[in-house]
């Protein structure tokens, strides 16, 4: 067995282990620790294929259980986070949010076999969606005032599980040659809304603000990207 082989389906496994790892915290309402180990598990997945392409061994086995490891830490771990968040108000109601983990499984199933997404995103990949709702799930539920504001977090989910699988080009840092000026764009913005948050957290003595700055850049990734294809079609 060549060793070299072991390598990137040992780090999707790490990634895989972190989303399981990540749904015990959120069912134990620790969603920080949760958030934490969904941005440790988009880690690995960065790794894992680029460790296989550096190392030359291709494998489609390897194709396949990173989809089953990004639909357990991208896919469940969210929306675990999410139904726990929401139960205090909604009590069984809060299953409603299971659906981004059969929206995500979807969303992976059609990147495998979607010959147009090798240097771009059609439809917002799970990576995203989990960094979205686990910034949101990193605050308080205290910030849902009325208990109706839990429905409208839940009619968030449905529009996220759209964007998850919808018709729409999002760009990838892999097109950074071609598209520096946008992706500049969104880095810089990114650094700005980072930094906001952080001194919130800091001036507030609230860490959880400084975790929502990951729901705070994706918001702005969707934006930024929902512009530009508004701009395309005209």
């Amino acid at each position: 067995m060549n060793c070299k082989r072991i390598i990137p389906d040992a780090i999707t496994s790490c990634n895989l282990i972190c989303g399981s790892i990540a749904i015990i915290f959120a069912l134990h309402n620790a969603f920080i620790g949760a958030f934490v180990f969904i941005l440790a598990g988009a880690f690995f997945d960065f790794f894992d294929g680029l460790s296989a392409r550096l190392l030359k061994v291709p494998c489609p086995i390897g194709i396949q259980l990173d989809s089953l490891a990004d639909d357990i830490t991208f896919g469940l771990a969210p929306a675990m986070m999410l139904f726990s968040w929401l139960r205090p108000i909604l009590g069984w109601w809060a299953c409603l949010a299971l659906i981004m983990a059969a929206a995500s499984a979807l969303r992976l199933a059609k990147f495998n076999v979607d010959e147009r997404q090798h240097n771009s995103f059609i439809g917002l990949a799970t990576p995203a969606n989990a960094i979205f709702w686990g910034g949101i799930c990193s605050l308080p539920i205290s910030v849902l005032a009325y208990d109706w504001m839990a429905w409208v977090i839940i009619g968030l989910s449905f529009l996220s599980c759209y964007l998850l699988n919808a018709e729409i080009p999002f760009f990838s840092f892999k097109s950074f040659k071609k598209q520096k000026l946008i992706i500049c764009s969104f880095i810089v913005g990114c650094l700005i809304l980072i930094g906001f948050c952080v001194a919130k957290a800091i001036v507030h003595h609230h860490i959880e603000f400084a975790f929502f700055s990951g729901a705070a850049c994706i918001l702005w990734y969707v934006v930024l990207n929902l512009l530009l294809a508004i701009g395309i079609k005209k």
